[in-house]
């Protein structure tokens, strides 16, 4: 009986790399696209050798993490970057260049045993940033199931990034050109609130951002803005 793998992600490129890499390597792929489908019963039934986590925004049940081997691709070179939002919290602080990380899940955010790090570029639009990291992890998953690499706990002084909130998409003031280039495009993605501004009862929603000699350009969707509690 040939072996079982899982692969868990909630976006649309998530399922798009399944379908046209993951799912014709050898062995028997099962995508999950949501938090309901991923249950430690559904995974007994499958006996997969590896779950495999591309993209996801649940907390994963301590009995899942515990029972399988739960392998995770975190966008920083960890222990540093620990946490959430690490796409922006890395552009936030100047990075131009990441490590993707696979690493064993463990009940402790972050902090398991690494298997493979390879290097990622953030060039782009987040959208851009997370497809690419996407494809990476497809390679990085091809290469863990040939080698079956022993992973081997980090080392170094954890650094923890804190999750983003949707009410810090505001633009914050007095930002040079390439900053607010920055703030646009990092959270410009799929799924991801955009980066905005208030003005007059409405609110200015900003995607798509370049950079041309020193002036930003960003096309603009405008909409009554929520009142504020």
């Amino acid at each position: 009986m040939s072996t079982a793998y899982v692969v868990c992600g909630n976006k649309s490129w998530n399922k798009q790399v399944f379908d046209e890499t993951l799912s014709r390597l050898p062995g028997n792929w099962r995508y999950m696209g949501s938090k309901k489908e991923l249950t430690v019963e559904t995974l007994q039934e499958i006996l997969p050798r590896y779950v495999f986590f591309l993209h996801w925004s649940w907390i994963v049940p301590d009995n899942i993490v515990n029972a399988f081997e739960c392998v995770n691709f975190h966008m920083t070179d960890l222990p540093y970057g620990r946490g959430g939002s690490p796409l922006q919290n890395l552009i936030l602080r100047g990075h131009t260049e990441t490590k993707l990380t696979a690493h064993r899940m463990v009940e402790q955010l972050d902090a398991g045993p690494v298997y493979l790090k390879e290097p990622l570029s953030l060039d782009g639009t987040a959208e851009d940033i997370l497809k690419r990291s996407s494809l990476l992890a497809a390679s990085m998953i091809e290469r863990i199931i040939r080698e079956e690499p022993m992973p081997k706990t980090q080392t170094g002084e954890p650094v923890l990034f804190s999750r983003r909130t949707p009410e810090q998409s505001e633009i914050p003031k007095n930002l040079a050109p390439r900053q607010l280039f920055d703030f646009i495009r990092m959270l410009d993605a799929e799924g991801y609130p955009r980066a905005f501004l208030r003005y007059n009862d409405f609110r200015y929603e900003l995607r798509n951002a370049r950079l041309e000699d020193g002036t930003v350009r960003a096309d603009v969707s405008i909409i009554p803005d929520s009142p504020r509690s």
